[in-house]
């Protein structure tokens, strides 16, 4: 989100699972939870708003899994490039121009397998309406950079998609190339459209009191910057936190947009920031990112592991589960120690939607974070766990999917991507493809 996460979402995030262990996420690295630049509060200490509800004991939920648990994937274990040698970053470095541009090697030594590149060129297709007209934070590209492989994407043969991307791409290492991967998928809970027995933790939409307020309007020096929360009394206060919500901050308010049948697989799909709901009827409802109610994101993984309550190995999204499952009042508690809430709303297209308002394909998009690494631009990673290796295209982004050469894989839905993604943690090098135009701007030929 995990994720995200806001276009499409952090959206969705996303959110990787392996984040639970150690990153702050706004709602699921990544997740798939579109990132537009807004960031939550940093979650500091505060007295409720007076409005609140009390939060008391927290209330147990009754534990109904409706995936199964199973377990992480064991890793396949490779071989990663060395990142090519490379000058200190600057210490004020903010954008992949300003970290360092290296020339990398030709394509065609990368060895992308065929079918990698296939996928690829499909995934690209589909982000080039959205690359042509997009700022790109990174500082590495410009829209008429992309005209030229846009418009011969849309015609070049799939058997043949390894030489599209020879053709019209170049390799760049940003700053030092050492990169940190992690995963996320698209899960599928059991849920109902209306509450029913078995069926009663609530889905809200977007609360009409939760307002946004861009700080740049107020400030030149907090430009970019944006928070979330609620006027009572004539002033913005927080928003009601996840305690607040699980105890009925909300209820009421007709903001019911479904009821899924189990909390702990709710809350991962929530870090998620999109999936799917197997309903009673054997139909399928898809949601999808819409807001967060602005409060940091607190990864309950690493919370466990620092009391000693998980070891090293147990830190997955299945070991987690299996804890939160085993003590319902203990692992309600837990849960509400992440104050991040996540807003849904109904998917009726394709999805599930990244960052830039498009669809997400498993197994070729990733989320990135835009000031390093232009959205809809491909990515090769090579890493030490083979699964991830290869070709993708950056789509989508992450409140912990921040710096450079940090990536978040989208593996799909149902079993297999659930078990590669609970456990992806991979370590290597990165490059990005960049239009020829882009690398003779960036590094002159001498």
């Amino acid at each position: 989100m995990p994720t995200v996460y806001s276009s499409g979402r952090r959206r969705t995030r996303v959110f990787g699972f392996i984040f639970l262990t150690a990153l702050p996420l706004l709602a699921g690295c990544a997740s798939v939870i579109p990132d537009s630049g807004d960031r939550p509060v940093a979650d500091t200490p505060a007295p409720p708003p007076a409005a609140s509800p009390a939060v008391g004991t927290p209330r147990p939920y009754q534990p109904r899994p409706s995936e199964s648990g199973g377990v992480a994937a064991q890793p396949i274990p490779a071989t990663p490039r060395v990142p090519l040698p490379a000058p200190a970053v600057p210490t004020d470095a903010t954008t992949a121009a300003t970290s360092g541009v290296i020339a990398g090697p030709d394509f065609a030594t990368l060895g992308v397998t065929a079918e990698q590149a296939t996928t690829a060129l499909a995934a690209f297709r589909i982000s080039c309406p959205s690359v042509q007209r997009r700022a790109d934070a990174s500082g590495l590209t410009q829209g008429a950079d992309w005209t030229e492989s846009c418009n011969a994407a849309k015609n070049w043969a799939d058997s043949d998609a390894a030489a599209f991307f020879a053709r019209y791409f170049g390799t760049v290492q940003i700053g030092t190339g050492t990169a940190f991967v992690t995963g996320y998928y698209e899960p599928e809970i059991a849920g109902s459209r209306t509450k029913r027995p078995g069926y009663d933790v609530p889905i809200y939409r977007r609360p009409a009191d939760l307002v946004d307020v861009d700080l740049g309007q107020f400030a030149d020096d907090l430009k970019g910057r944006t928070i979330r929360g609620r006027v009572d009394g004539g002033k913005l206060v927080r928003y009601y936190d996840r305690a607040a919500i699980e105890s009925g901050a909300l209820e009421g308010r007709g903001l019911e947009i479904a009821y899924a049948a189990d909390a702990a697989e709710f809350f991962f799909l929530q870090v998620q920031g999109s999936g799917r709901l197997r309903l009673p009827d054997g139909g399928i409802m898809r949601i999808g990112y819409d807001t967060q109610n602005g409060r940091g994101y607190v990864g309950i993984g690493k919370l466990l592991l620092d009391r000693g309550e998980l070891q090293r190995g147990q830190a997955s999204m299945q070991g987690i589960l299996d804890y939160l499952r085993a003590d319902p009042v203990r692992g309600a508690a837990v849960m509400n120690e992440n104050p991040s809430w996540v807003f849904f709303r109904e998917l009726t297209g394709p999805g599930p939607l990244g960052a830039m308002g498009l669809p997400v394909t498993g197994r070729a998009s990733v989320a990135a974070d835009p000031k390093y690494v232009p959205l809809g631009a491909p990515v090769f990673l090579s890493l030490d766990r083979a699964e991830p290796n290869g070709l993708w295209i950056a789509q989508d982004t992450g409140g912990a999917i921040k710096g450079a050469n940090r990536f978040d894989s989208f593996w799909g839905a149902g079993e297999e991507a659930r078990a590669i993604a609970g456990g992806m943690a991979a370590r290597g090098s990165a490059l990005l493809l960049l239009p020829r135009a882009s690398i003779a701007r960036l590094i002159p030929a001498r």
